[in-house]
């Protein structure tokens, strides 16, 4: 694995790779643009950001372009996207993935279907934290605050994040906190074992790889999704802790693609599953997400941590692809360590 290290005194390019930025959200933007040179970055933008038109910022060739180019630029060290959107699986095609350069890219959602396809074709780790929007407060909480650490952590050395205390319901973007978010909810970690039972202790560890399943789950079948020629340059013969993010998928369309992973091979060599809080729930009849789990753990029969701190309902540690990871969970209280070898 190739890690990329953060300095103290990083350019922070900042370009689409899949939604741009609507005129609503210019004033955000430019405030978390503003807090990252308060904290001592650089900011580079394409200027392609702007805009957004038939959902995505630009054509695939375009986004394709911008990110290949600020992978290829040495005064830029860290790619981070504004935000997901719909449509950023359209650009892998328009990739030479062989001259991208050792450098994060971050993000999640739908930057996430970039982030493992990246890991997956090259080796180079890529972090799903939170978006750099989500950055533009006066202060960060102590979850999402250790991104800069994970970031800056140096090949062989390991990093630990511990759970939240409290998380996001909902977003409300016309009142933003100090550190952006309000966090209103307990945090509770929760587990089930092969057998689908409620465990009051888990922990597996394995070569760390997942995304948001909502976009992820199309690059099953594809040269961008080959998980088995990943773990044979890469993992040493290492099982596979698949964190999974779930933003709209109601129950049964979860099950259905964590099944076609199933299919597909991907579970093949798995440590456990780890799935963050869910975005936006729905039930189908009355099969819910922990049903859902249960089942995946079953027919895996490995155990599933559930709600833990990454996704779409803030806060959210940051999950490096391709690094070696070790969940832990006690109670409803748990960490996660990440060794970058």
């Amino acid at each position: 694995m190739k890690y990329p290290v953060l300095l103290d005194d990083s350019t922070i390019g900042i370009t689409p790779v899949s939604n741009g930025i609507f005129s609503e959200a210019e004033d955000m933007f430019n405030q978390a643009f503003k807090r990252m040179e308060e904290r001592g970055f650089k900011i580079v933008l394409n200027e392609d950001i702007w805009g957004q038109e038939k959902a995505r910022a630009a054509s695939a060739e375009k986004r394709a372009a911008g990110l290949a180019d600020m992978m290829a630029d040495p005064n830029i060290d860290v790619i981070m996207p504004p935000w997901g959107g719909h449509l950023a699986l359209e650009i892998l095609e328009h990739l030479d993935f062989d001259t991208l350069q050792v450098k994060w890219l971050t993000g999640y959602s739908d930057i996430s279907t970039i982030l493992l396809a990246i890991t997956l074709k090259t080796g180079i780790a890529t972090a799903h934290m939170a978006n750099i929007v989500d950055l533009r407060g006066r202060h960060m909480d102590k979850v999402t605050a250790r991104w800069l650490d994970v970031l800056s952590c140096q090949q062989g050395a390991q990093i630990i994040q511990t759970s939240s205390e409290r998380y996001q319901l909902e977003w409300d973007h016309e009142h933003p906190t100090d550190i952006v978010f309000n966090l209103t909810e307990k945090t509770k970690w929760k587990a089930v074992d092969e057998k689908g039972q409620d465990l009051s202790e888990a922990r597996f560890e394995g070569r760390v790889l997942g995304g948001c399943i909502d976009t992820m789950r199309h690059l099953i079948g594809t040269s961008y999704g080959d998980i088995p020629a990943f773990r044979e340059k890469h993992t040493e013969g290492e099982d596979v802790l698949w964190y999974i993010d779930v933003s709209e998928l109601d129950t049964v369309d979860l099950k259905r693609s964590l099944t076609q992973m199933k299919y597909a091979g991907w579970f093949e060599s798995t440590a456990g599953l780890i799935f963050g809080r869910v975005g936006k729930p729905s039930v189908k009849e009355d099969y819910t997400y922990k049903n859902v789990y249960q089942d995946i753990a079953r027919e895996l029969g490995k155990p599933v941590i559930y709600d833990v701190d990454f996704g779409h309902k803030p806060p959210q540690m940051a999950i490096i692809n391709g690094a070696y990871g070790m969940i832990e969970m006690i109670e409803d209280k748990g960490q996660l360590i990440q060794r970058f070898k």
